[in-house]
């Protein structure tokens, strides 16, 4: 194979690559050359001194090994073709021939041959070993992208991912095994895989930890890219105990994604104690991540948390020490939290609606403590009653809703209880006193005072826990919930039903309360709602800034421009140009067609449709500053529902990790099914994790 007579018969670039890899390693023929030609011989010791020199027995002449090789424009040359037998000027043919660059290039050639540039000397054979070890990624990256599929729909919708038994022969296996073995039905390449991988099979729980943890990863990095190319940033936090009595803190990372506001969860994390450094350590180790560099920091322009002081303490609260490093990051307390505050102290202040409320809540407390009575419930009324939550106002509005609607119902249920009722008295004597309390003027004029108030409470609430709330849409809002409480209170002289001969022959052991004074608590009571939530949700300091953009008031600041506030403005936010925002504001409170935007998002939309943003350039960024001030921790509320229906009590022993994921794949399943190439990025970063058997790399 490798003497020269074959060589030149065969030449070496016609061979496969097995063959040039086999010649390559044999080296140089070196047979005994006799001389016939000469006087002189050639000694063997030329093959030692001279490693390319190759010889023919049979022509009796040596020749250049590397250039037989690749030489093929020097096949008339003596070294390749013809050879040399002259042994008398040998050694100078040698000096002559090891100075031609043509022979240092084929020796540089043979030396590098099967180490570099292998793709342009593959065979056909090699090819094809090639396409089949491709094949078998390809369908290494299909089966595990059908894997990732059902473990992305059980975390969205929060099913369990491992069970008791995961055998085969399971008779109740886990949601994802059933899913995946339905999938396998559908899907002759994973059917095909689960029958027969013995190498890698994917339904493992360590390989569903690492895709989980891949998942979450890319989603962070997708947040980490929206942030990077946003202006400004908010935080929300706030924490709760989950089923595991483990303290847990939630970050929401809310700003603007071509023109919309987005509130962004990012992760949890679980805490040994809930005080002030701690809540902002958390807090700060997530910024660090968004916001790497100490340029943008600035981008931090506010943090929202609840009233607690242990959050808006201005010494040593978490609001305070996040400012510490963040100057910009102006706190706002929670609205949603205020107008619990408003309505918990408008009845607190009262005796008469606090007994009112104390009554109200017996009823739905009456039908949760028995089946019977709920059986009692479902026959006369068919509709249960909410249940009555302090901190959860739009609980005790639903409560006040129903009993309302149902009052001759629930007469009804009682009656029957009282009289068919064959258990303990207990039922019997509660069912009489709720029963009386449908029957008092009291009970029923306040009943209807809060029947008036709490759809407006209701509507106030939905607002409230709107992503896309703004400081300027708020301002309406709080503007819509007086008026419609002064039109509630305006009403209240005919508020309590007529007295009728039975209510006046009926001896009551207490001293009734005449409509007077029963007019003048419910007054008293309007007066506090109005007037604790016009101090609770009065925009001053930095929230001045979106009076700056009530439509309604345009008209005034035409005439007499708020340079007040808009003073206060550049003192909050620096970063703003005020001279420049001053000429900007004065012409659009100068043109109507401005007049009918409502709220800070639709005049963005406007500017930036109408081609006018370097024209309104400290406008926008002013409205960008006030839409992504967030006006309420109502995302935060919503994570710790995913969070209780993610960590429950059959699956409690969960790491931070995994929680974390789940809950990433259930709160931003939207994001993450608009994220482009999801899969496949999950599987390059599998393939690339770690060395594994199974093959996920292309060559």
């Amino acid at each position: 194979m490798n003497t020269v007579k074959s060589l030149q018969t065969r030449p070496f670039s016609k061979r496969s690559l097995e063959e040039k890899l086999e010649i390559k390693r044999l080296g140089p023929n070196r047979p005994q050359i006799l001389s016939v030609s000469s006087s002189r011989r050639f000694s063997p010791s030329w093959y030692t001194k001279y490693e390319w020199l190759t010889g023919c027995a049979e022509s009796g002449k040596v020749y250049c090994f590397p250039c037989i090789l690749f030489g093929e424009s020097l096949r008339e040359h003596a070294w390749v073709r013809s050879g040399i037998n002259d042994w008398k000027h040998l050694s100078e043919k040698v000096k002559k021939h090891i100075k031609c660059s043509r022979h240092v290039e084929n020796c540089m050639k043979l030396a590098f041959f099967g180490k570099t540039n292998i793709a342009e000397q593959l065979s056909a054979a090699y090819r094809t070993s090639i396409q089949r070890h491709n094949l078998e990624v390809e369908k290494n990256r299909h089966v595990l992208s059908k894997i990732i599929d059902c473990i992305k729909f059980c975390a969205a919708f929060e099913l369990a991912l491992r069970g008791h038994d995961e055998t085969d022969d399971s008779e109740n296996p886990v949601v994802f095994l059933g899913l995946v073995n339905f999938t396998a039905s559908l899907d002759s390449v994973l059917s095909k895989h689960l029958e027969t991988a013995t190498v890698f099979k994917g339904t493992s729980k360590t390989i569903q930890n690492e895709v989980l943890d891949i998942m979450f990863k890319i989603a962070q990095s997708d947040i980490q890219q929206e942030i990077k190319d946003t202006k400004f940033l908010a935080v929300i936090s706030d924490d709760t105990t989950d089923v595991s009595n483990h303290l847990q803190n939630v970050v929401i990372l809310r700003y603007l994604v071509s023109g919309q506001v987005v509130e962004r969860f990012w992760s949890f994390c679980s805490m040994k104690q809930g005080d002030a450094v701690s809540i902002a350590n958390v807090i700060d180790a997530c910024l660090s991540r968004v916001l790497p560099n100490a340029e943008d920091k600035s981008k931090l322009i506010a943090q929202c948390y609840d009233g607690a002081s242990v959050m808006s303490g201005l010494e040593g609260g978490v609001q305070s020490i996040v400012k510490q490093s963040y100057p910009h990051a102006l706190y706002v307390h929670c609205y949603a939290h205020q107008l619990n505050l408003v309505l918990q102290q408008a009845v607190s202040q009262v005796s008469q609606i606090r007994l009112f409320f104390a009554n109200l809540s017996g009823f739905s407390v009456f039908f949760t403590r028995s089946p019977k009575r709920v059986a009692f419930l479902d026959k006369s009324v068919g509709r249960r009653l909410p249940r009555s939550v302090k901190t959860r106002w739009n609980f005790q509005s639903r409560l006040v809703l129903t009993v309302y609607e149902h009052q001759d119902d629930l007469i009804e249920c009682f009656q029957d209880i009282i009289v068919n009722w064959n258990g303990d008295q207990t039922t019997v004597r509660e069912a009489s006193g709720l029963l009386k309390c449908l029957q008092d003027r009291d009970f029923l004029g306040y009943l209807d005072f809060f029947h008036k108030i709490m759809p407006h409470v209701e509507i106030l609430y939905a607002q409230l826990q709107r992503r896309q709330l703004d400081p300027v849409f708020l301002q309406n809002c709080k503007s819509n919930f007086i008026q419609a409480v002064n039109n509630v209170r305006s009403t209240i002289p005919h508020i309590f039903p007529p007295i009728t001969p039975a209510s006046t022959s009926a001896k009551r052991p207490r001293v009734d309360t005449s409509d007077e004074e029963k007019s003048r608590i419910l007054h008293e009571v309007s007066d506090i709602i109005i007037s604790h939530f016009c101090s609770r949700f009065e925009f001053s300091n930095h929230l001045a800034s979106a009076t700056l953009f009530n439509s309604e008031s345009f008209e005034k600041y035409n005439q007499a421009f708020p340079s007040q506030i808009l003073k206060s403005t550049a003192e909050s936010y620096p970063m703003l140009d005020e001279s420049k925002l001053r000429s900007e504001l004065s012409v659009i409170y100068s043109r109507c067609e401005f007049r009918q935007c409502c709220g800070a998002v639709a005049l963005l939309h406007l500017l930036q449709e109408s081609n006018l943003t370097e024209t309104f350039s400290e406008v926008i960024k002013l409205l960008m500053i006030l839409i992504t001030t967030p006006m309420s921790s109502s995302e935060a509320e919503r994570c710790f529902s995913t969070l209780k229906r993610v960590k429950t009590f059959l699956r409690n022993t969960m790491s931070d990790d995994r929680l974390n994921a789940l809950a990433m794949l259930s709160i931003e399943k939207k994001f993450i099914r608009e994220s482009s190439n999801f899969n496949q990025r999950v599987i390059e970063m599998f393939a690339h994790l770690k060395e594994r058997r199974a093959t996920f790399l292309y060559k």
